[in-house]
């Protein structure tokens, strides 16, 4: 069964991941009310357990049930595999939820860490070599026992030798199962260990000791290889951790680099890597030229070629020459670190079909259960069935209702997806947003920076009121101190000015301003001077029909045209354009492909943003938006088509964001505030991503139901059989076990899957 880990809800603390007939230690027991005070004392920041009975999902499910209730546990992340939970939260949360777990009848016991202050796994104790080794004895000896079974030999030696085999397979093999089963019976609750229990505990004393045994042996043996299975799932983005080297070589004060381990390099501190070395932490190039690698953070194919200046990411590979860059993250705060941990949080939370799942089986297994104890006691009565017979078909029942199957379908489906999609440089914050992503209908297109490049160039600029050279300083005053990419296209472009054998420089300014969705304004020498779009030349009455005109030629040749004025008029026009992706055009088809229709909203006017429009292959353009009014778009585009996406910054459309079904934040990586601000994270530039992201929701929402009917079906057909049939209990279990490792291995396919292309 699967290991998981969960971010904890800041209003629910702790989300079930089941909700009804689960796994057995489930029930209260007041004499285990307290933690230990003395071993509550160690318990702060990052604390882990070991429980021993607890191995399945379901079983996780009741532990989160019993911390629900608890203020201040921040993450939870279970290892079901090694039967380990580890925690993160205040002392006194901490402290609450070791009782709270005890209480709910199971033995969490303190992982003291290691020198380097990492808890060991299970693997340090065996437990998962002894288990195997373990389980396969208890098999041997069932086997044995149905050989001996099986050529009916008569005799009281071989009937003992029988029942002693059975006995000690289903001991080797079914403790765990009994303790848990037990428990939950005396309390009364229905859950797969109980169902087992008696199962087991019934067809032994019916005479089925060989078919008791291998019942209890082939239940074991499936639910430990379906937690290393899940935990693969659940893992598998761990895998890019270990990109990143531990090691990194180090620049000291006295010029000599030494290697030292990432986790104790400082900020600031300045590394070098070696052609074909991958790199150690996040920093800013100080030295050197090369083509980076960044698949493993943005998914990007293609080398990136980094300069002095430029960025470089954990776990990315240095190809071609050395790279010297100065550190900008430590270790446990890199790029890599934090996708790691936004998937690991995302892979906490439950998808819609999860919920569905869940509520299912807690009617599911209460109700076969009611259905085997029928044909226990009528069977007899309607049918004429010996009470051996509808014993043994009530047993087989029991084993048929173990919802292992059908639980497990969902979760291991939804964190392979996830999984998948943040390998191809898309972070989903929660199965929600992967599940909801197949239903859009419209998608909202931020302009700059989505659709086109966001690297806009000035390409004309034209006096109309004074002399050039004060026009150029001027305007060089207002756009350095803006970090708008047109206001940075601007002072980039004046800067390039020679005026004989110096280049133009900006005047100082004083209370300088933005003007949201409008402008800046600042003085200087006691004039009000303002650098700002058309929008903000009407609102001051300062636009003429000459302007009119010229701003018109200009805007439908797609540029995006900003002003400078004073009180006196408009002084200058400068016309800067901007490119659009090769791979938003691509993007837009995919998504028309898909039934997405696709509409930009801007700032910019709305000549320009329908000329864009038309140009990228977009169906509708909306120019002349505030950020307020982005937010009216997003709710009228709901109104109109459905399900509506926005793309952005996740800075400047934040309100536009959170009012979409599902905001998706462009070029996240190495932005703090674009991970934080959207639903879905695309760390590069690439739009195609967005379509990529529909497919494989598609594709997910298949599979899940796939896996779902694939249970349920498998479960009809011995329902069916057992009660008509000859089906036998280790049949039951047989089938039970080849559904659960059908569904694991249906799900794990999303690993592996390309939806970079149509897919199904």
């Amino acid at each position: 069964m699967p290991s998981s880990e969960a971010k904890v809800d800041s209003k629910n603390p702790v989300e079930s991941a089941c909700e009804g007939a689960t796994c057995g230690g489930c029930a209260d027991t007041a004499d285990t009310a307290a933690a230990d005070s003395s071993e509550a004392t160690t318990l702060s920041g990052n604390t882990s357990f070991r429980i021993d009975t607890m191995d399945c999902a379901t079983e996780e499910s009741e532990i989160r049930r019993a911390l629900e209730p608890i203020e201040g546990i921040h993450t939870l992340r279970f290892q079901l595999s090694e039967r380990t939970l580890s925690m993160t939260g205040t002392p006194s949360a901490i402290e609450l939820a070791q009782a709270a777990i005890r209480r709910a009848g199971f033995d969490p016991q303190l992982i003291q860490p290691d020198a380097a202050g990492t808890a060991p796994t299970a693997e340090a104790f065996g437990f998962f070599r002894g288990g195997v080794k373990r389980l396969i004895a208890a098999l041997i000896l069932a086997t044995m026992a149905e050989a001996i079974g099986f050529i009916e030999v008569q005799s009281l030696v071989a009937q003992g030798l029988e029942i002693a085999l059975a006995m000690a397979a289903i001991g080797l093999a079914g403790l765990d199962t009994y303790k848990k089963g037990l428990m939950a019976l005396r309390h009364a609750k229905l859950n797969i260990n109980a169902l087992m229990t008696v199962a087991v505990t019934g067809a032994f004393l019916i005479g089925q000791w060989p078919e008791a045994a291998m019942v209890m042996a082939l239940y074991a043996i499936a639910e430990l290889i379906e937690a290393r299975s899940v935990d693969r799932a659940r893992n598998a983005i761990k895998g890019l951790m270990a990109l990143a080297p531990e090691e990194a070589d180090v620049q000291q004060a006295d010029g000599t680099w030494r290697t030292l381990k990432a986790s104790e390099v400082p900020l600031a501190a300045i590394v070098r890597i070696r052609p074909g070395a991958r790199v150690p932490l996040d920093g800013v190039v100080t030295a050197g030229n090369s083509a980076v690698n960044q698949a493993p953070v943005t998914g990007e194919s293609i080398p990136v070629d980094k300069a002095m200046g430029d960025t470089v990411f954990a776990g990315t590979i240095n190809e071609t020459g050395e790279l010297q860059f100065r550190v900008t993250a430590e270790a446990t705060n890199t790029t890599l670190a934090r996708i790691i941990h936004a998937v690991e949080e995302a892979q906490g939370t439950r998808a819609p079909t999860q919920r569905f799942v869940d509520k299912f089986a807690a009617i599911y297994t209460p109700t076969v259960f009611v259905m085997a104890l029928g044909v226990a006691l009528l069977t007899p009565w309607l049918m004429d069935w010996t009470w051996t017979q509808s014993l043994y078909k009530a047993l087989v029942l029991l084993v048929i209702a173990c919802p292992c199957a059908l639980v497990i379908s969902t979760p291991v489906t939804v964190v392979s997806a996830l999984a998948s999609a943040a390998r191809r440089g898309i972070l989903i914050k929660g199965g929600t947003y992967l599940e909801e992503a197949r239903k859009l209908k419209a998608i909202a297109l931020d302009k700059t920076g989505t659709i086109t490049l966001g690297k806009p160039k000035l390409v004309e600029w034209v006096a109309l009121q004074g002399d050039r050279a004060p026009l150029i300083t001027m305007a060089l005053g207002l756009a350095n101190r803006s970090d708008h990419p047109v206001s940075k296209a601007i002072a980039q472009g004046l800067s390039s000015i020679e005026h004989g054998s110096t280049v133009a420089q900006g005047v100082d300014v004083a209370d300088f301003k933005a003007l949201a969705g409008r402008g800046v304004s600042a003085s200087h020498n006691g004039t009000l001077y303002v650098l700002g779009n058309h929008r903000l030349m009407q609102e001051r009455g300062q636009s003429t029909p000459a302007l009119e005109s010229t701003l018109k030629t200009h805007e439908e040749a797609g540029r995006t045209v900003t002003l400078l004025a004073n009180d006196q008029g408009v002084l200058a026009l400068f016309a800067v354009a901007d490119t659009i992706k090769d791979t938003s055009r691509q993007a837009i088809a995919e998504l028309k492909a898909l039934g997405v229709t696709s509409i930009m909203l801007t700032g910019d006017n709305a000549a320009t943003a329908k000329t864009i429009a038309a140009q990228a292959g977009i169906d509708e353009a909306r120019g002349n938006l505030l950020p307020e009014h982005k937010l009216d778009a997003i709710k009228d585009l709901q109104r109109l088509h459905g399900l509506t996406a926005m793309t952005g910054d996740g800075i400047n459309d934040a309100p536009a964001l959170a009012q979409s079904d599902i905001g998706f934040a462009m070029g996240g990586a190495g932005t703090d505030t674009a991970m934080e601000a959207a639903d879905v994270v695309v760390m590069n530039d690439d739009l195609r991503r967005i379509p990529e992201t529909i497919r494989l929701s598609k594709l997910t929402h298949a599979i899940l139901w796939q896996n779902i009917s694939l249970a349920l079906g498998i479960k009809a057909v011995f329902f069916v059989l057992a009660v008509f049939g000859g089906a036998t209990m280790w049949m039951a279990v047989f089938a039970d076990m080849g559904a659960s490792l059908l569904v694991v291995a249906n799900g794990l396919r999303l690993l592996k899957v390309d939806v970079s292309q149509k897919t199904g």
